[in-house]
């Protein structure tokens, strides 16, 4: 194998810390093993404490990516007939919808221009006819925007409907609460905020969500399965034992620093990036107060081809973005500041180059070394 060493800045996956790396070398055992069972158990007590969950919540993960953790959530809340109604911010929301329709939801949406928040008015309005679910993306990957999930999860809750929380891009890197915002289900992944390497997917489910839920037509995904796997011990598939130590580790690297500051470094290293963008004269889509800490979606200059920087980056620097999804490709890069990739060497090592390659490409705003400087003011400030 010759795989080289990249600088992971994109949507994801994030970096991987040496510390989880080395957890994953640990001895495989078996999905029954003790020791396995054992580290099942600290798994489900720190993904409690990661989703801020409510008391009788299950909290696990699946066999997967994140897309198995919206599967799960779907195929055990949704039966055919479900009314939904889904928040529709971008990419992921349509997916979200899509998966529902083909669960035999009958599915309404609330369309939101890609690059702005929902507001939690027009999720009101749409909850004027009968719903069973309401379902949204907590932070849009594909457009850098945070939902405003604890007023709309609080509008329909307040109606008896039942809310599916996407946090791909927000667990452990934005303020999550599922407990006290009254989320029902819940889900993620790995390879963003919580620095692991992708294959499993956390997932919560509420009390109230246990006690609605439906037949899986799904039985990789069947809660109640899994349940008996991960809490009585019963065989359903063999989980993979080094992506359960790298869950594990990354959990505990989160519980070590503490939710609290895990977002205020999101959130810095969130506002440094941009000072720095700014000082380039490069704008980031959503506006300030829409913005998503973890993923940052980088408006492209005009005259500035956005594969040719992104092609750059990588040849040159060893550092990867991402690009623009549906109506986005082509107009902005995305850039990941997540879990351990969000730190303030990673940033100033972005910005350097991408001021670099910016330059060669024709871009001409700000002095040299402006985006630096500006960066490292918002860190020196806190």
């Amino acid at each position: 194998m010759n795989v080289p060493e990249r600088l992971l800045l994109g949507p994801g996956p994030s970096p991987v810390s040496s510390r989880v790396m080395q957890a994953m070398g640990s001895p495989v055992v078996s999905h029954l093993d003790p020791a396995m069972v054992a580290l099942l158990d600290g798994v489900r007590q720190r993904l409690a404490s990661a989703f801020g969950a409510g008391d009788g919540a299950l909290n696990l993960a699946t066999s997967g990516t994140g897309t198995s953790g919206m599967e799960a959530a779907v195929a055990n809340l949704t039966k055919p007939g479900t009314r939904a109604l889904v928040v529709v911010t971008g990419y992921f929301g349509d997916r979200l919808a899509q998966m529902l329709e083909r669960y035999g939801a009958t599915v309404s949406r609330v369309q939101v221009e890609w690059g702005r928040a929902c507001d939690p008015s027009q999720v009101e309005r749409a909850l004027a006819e009968p719903t069973d679910i309401v379902a949204m993306v907590h932070g849009e990957t594909s457009t850098g925007v945070v939902n405003p999930v604890k007023e709309i999860a609080a509008i329909a809750q307040a109606r008896g409907a039942l809310t599916i929380v996407d946090a791909v891009t927000t667990l452990g890197g934005v303020p999550l609460k599922t407990g006290t915002w009254g989320i029902d289900a819940c889900y993620s992944c790995t390879q963003k905020g919580l620095g692991a390497p992708s294959g499993l997917a956390p997932i919560s489910f509420s009390a109230r969500a246990l006690e609605r839920r439906t037949p899986s037509r799904s039985f990789y995904l069947d809660i109640t399965l899994l349940e008996d796997f991960w809490l009585r011990r019963k065989y359903h598939h063999t989980i993979s034992a080094p992506l359960v130590y790298a869950l594990h580790e990354a959990l505990e690297v989160v519980e070590e620093e503490g939710l609290e500051a895990r977002w205020a470094r999101h959130q810095r290293h969130h506002q440094a990036l941009a000072a720095g963008l700014e000082a380039l004269g490069v704008s980031l889509l959503p506006p300030p107060a829409e913005r998503l800490w973890t993923l940052n979606a980088v408006c492209v200059p005009d005259g500035i081809d956005e594969a040719t920087v992104r092609r750059r980056l990588l040849d040159e620097f060893g550092m990867e973005i991402g690009a623009g999804l549906g109506p986005l490709a082509g107009k902005i890069w995305r850039v990941g500041l997540m879990g351990a990739g969000s730190t303030r060497s990673n940033i100033l090592l972005f910005l350097s180059a991408f001021e670099r390659v910016l330059r060669a490409a024709g871009h001409r705003s700000g002095s040299e070394s402006a985006a630096l400087a500006a960066a490292e003011r918002v860190v020196a400030a806190v």
